[in-house]
């Protein structure tokens, strides 16, 4: 047998041997276009046993989450968003004194275009609106209301947890909005710290 077909016979295990372990496992394909995702944010927990006591809330400004409690025992936390720079929440004690499922602003809100598009996503009610587009007020569902000037909590969007990002209100997760809307009472404590 010629020196080479030699080598080759014996190379032949070897070389099979690495061709199925490549099909064992598929090859790893790395797209450089598209960085990796980042985990997802818990944006709450709550976990209220419903016994006795009242709930009461505790917003921390510094860090854009709020603690939630019965009774003085802990029922749940959350992110908000509350005022971002010139918008200041202002801190303090209050108390929730209105509650309403369905409230839209009558301070902010949006104008888009005849297909629904946002051209402008900062407006106020007398910002001027383009011939063909029209102004809508921002949704504030469940609305709780802190102040009598217009400060309250609702569900809202919070874009990054644990940054200020509304006009003062306090923004709560989605998810949440209508579990604490229906945990609360009008007259139930909220403080406001930083």
């Amino acid at each position: 047998m010629v020196p080479f077909q030699s080598y080759l016979l014996r190379c032949l295990p070897v070389m099979l041997g690495m061709a199925l372990i490549s099909c064992a496992a598929p090859p790893r394909i790395i797209d450089k276009k598209r960085p990796p995702q980042k985990a997802d944010y818990v944006m709450y927990e709550w976990y209220d046993d419903t016994g006795p006591g009242k709930v009461a809330i505790n917003i921390n400004l510094s860090e854009q989450r709020a603690r939630y409690t019965r009774g003085g025992r802990d029922i749940g936390w959350s992110y908000v968003a509350t005022g971002k720079e010139g918008y200041g929440t202002p801190s303090g004690r209050y108390s929730i004194t209105e509650k309403i499922v369905d409230k839209h602003s009558n301070r902010y809100g949006w104008i888009e275009d005849e297909w629904g598009n946002v051209t402008n996503g900062d407006a106020k009610p007398s910002t001027a609106v383009p011939a063909g587009e029209r102004y809508v007020p921002a949704p504030m569902p469940y609305w709780m209301r802190l102040t009598s000037y217009g400060i309250g909590m609702h569900a809202g969007i919070i874009p990054k947890p644990g940054e200020a990002a509304s006009h003062g209100c306090i923004r709560l997760p989605k998810e949440l909005a209508p579990v604490l809307f229906e945990s609360v009472n009008v007259g139930t404590p909220v403080t406001i710290t930083h």
